[in-house]
Formats: C-alpha cells, sequence, structure tokens
C-alpha cells in the first residue's frame, strides 16, 4: 500500500481530516524547503506537495509562479529534487507529492521519472496540465513504481466527474473554483451540488484546493471533503520571509490543522 493510501486510512480510523500544504522546491534554496518541510510537518500537515519550479506553470496564479521563478532562479533541477527527498526520507516517512508539469515528465523521460520517484520516495504526482483522458502515456510507468497519478476534478468538469472521479487512485483533487491558483476572500462554486456528485462516484477520499487561505476557510469548506490542501497562502509567507520563514510557515499550518479538527 502506498504511503498516501495508508495515511487516509490512519485519518479515516481517526474521525478527522488531513491536511495537505504546498510550497515550491528551491524557493528561496533548498536547504529552506528541507526546513520547511520537517516543520510542516510537526505543525500537523498530513501530506505535503512540492512544486517542481517550471517556466510556465499555467495553473498557477502569480503567487505561484513569482515562487517557481525565484526556484529557477536558486538553480534548482529535478535531479535536485529527488535528492532533497532522499534526504528527508532519512527523518520522515510523511506522504510527498510533486506538483509538475507534463513537459518537465517528458524532458526527463518518463519511466525513468517514475522509477527515480520510487527509488527517492516521492508517493505521487499531479500533473495539473494533464488531460484526464491521455494520462495513460504515463500512467503505465507511475503503475509499474507504485506512484500514485492524483487526477484533478473541477466544477466546469460536469459530465466527465463521473469518469474521471471512479477511476481516481489516492486522492481526488476537487478544484474549489475556476480559474489558476491563489489566495480568495470567498467561493463561489455550489459545493454541495460539486460534492453530491463527486461522491456518488468516487471510490477514494476527496482534497479542495486552489484559494483556501485562511482558518475560518478552512472550517467553511472542511465538511465537504476528505482533505484541504494550503498552497498560495504558505508560498506567501516564504516570499515575506525568504530563508527565515519557517517558523512563521509552522505557526500559520499549525493554526490551520487546529481550524480542521476543531470540535
Amino acid at each position: 500500500m502506498n504511503r498516501i493510501e495508508m495515511l487516509f486510512e490512519k485519518i479515516k480510523n481517526k474521525g478527522e481530516k488531513a491536511l495537505i500544504t504546498f510550497i515550491t522546491a528551491g524557493d528561496p534554496d533548498l536547504d529552506t524547503t528541507e526546513r520547511l518541510v520537517y516543520a510542516m510537518e510537526e505543525a500537523g500537515a498530513d501530506i505535503i506537495e512540492l512544486g517542481v519550479p517550471f517556466s510556465d506553470p499555467v495553473a498557477e496564479g502569480p503567487i505561484i509562479q513569482a515562487a517557481s521563478g525565484r526556484g529557477l532562479q536558486s538553480g534548482t533541477k529535478l535531479s535536485d529534487i529527488f535528492m532533497l527527498v532522499a534526504r528527508l526520507r532519512c527523518r520522515t516517512q510523511m506522504p510527498l507529492l510533486l506538483m509538475m508539469y507534463l513537459n518537465s515528465i517528458f524532458r526527463f523521460g518518463p519511466e525513468k521519472f517514475f522509477e527515480e520517484c520510487s527509488k527517492n520516495g516521492i508517493d505521487g504526482v499531479i500533473v495539473p496540465d494533464m488531460p484526464f483522458e491521455e494520462k495513460d502515456e504515463i500512467a503505465v510507468f507511475a503503475e509499474k513504481y507504485n506512484v500514485l497519478l492524483i487526477d484533478l476534478v473541477a466544477p466546469t468538469s460536469k459530465k466527465r466527474i463521473k469518469m474521471i472521479a471512479s477511476q481516481s487512485r489516492g486522492f481526488l483533487y476537487c478544484v474549489s473554483s475556476l480559474g489558476v491558483t491563489g489566495q480568495r476572500s470567498s467561493f463561489s462554486t455550489d459545493f454541495k451540488c460539486f460534492f453530491e456528485e463527486i461522491d456518488r462516484h468516487s471510490n477514494v477520499p476527496t482534497a479542495i484546493g486552489f484559494g483556501i487561505s485562511t482558518a475560518e476557510q478552512v472550517k467553511e469548506l472542511r465538511g465537504y471533503a476528505t482533505a484541504l490542501i494550503v498552497g498560495s497562502a504558505i508560498v506567501k509567507i516564504v516570499e515575506a520571509y525568504g530563508k527565515d520563514s519557517v517558523m512563521e510557515v509552522k505557526r500559520f499550518v499549525r493554526e490551520l490543522k487546529a481550524a480542521l479538527n476543531e470540535k
């Protein structure tokens, strides 16, 4: 069983919700990324997504786009991220995912990429620009090396929700809103209708992402899904504090986790 699947089984048995956090690898440098991972785990994060810096991150808003640029400026390469994860595995067994774009996988070589994921301790990969209907190009290698490809479903998916939800593994990434990632003051999505359709067809846990940035929003949305994903709000702290961001991020993640499972 994959670490992601084991984590959600544990969460289910405890009757709790999972917190998934995101940072961009190499922003501002890989040493800070490593310290941030340990700090977020200590603060209560259950799963961590590491963004792979990319020159054209089309699904991202300005906050994560800028972080991707800083990661590239620090010289962060995919091979460096694999080495980082190998170091992390000396101290943590929490589920780790890569959030990245399809072109980076093809440039590295799909089979070699998933082999390296497995060898170094990556449990899952999220590819926001990969159409669900075309994922078979890389899914065969992901399955071979027991790395979960995490599918995304959006309010606009409509008739495709059944197809995507029924075939997903690990967890289903449910996009909260139209557009790109980024902090939002409110959500226009009818979550009740959205999740009624998802829950009708999904056999895996669900996670809401895109735009969640406050403890109040965590409380507002926690009833709909098994997990909540917070990215841009954390990346913004890293942008503001740089190498000194670890304690600020830790405080914020602890606040989110408390709100998530508050009785």
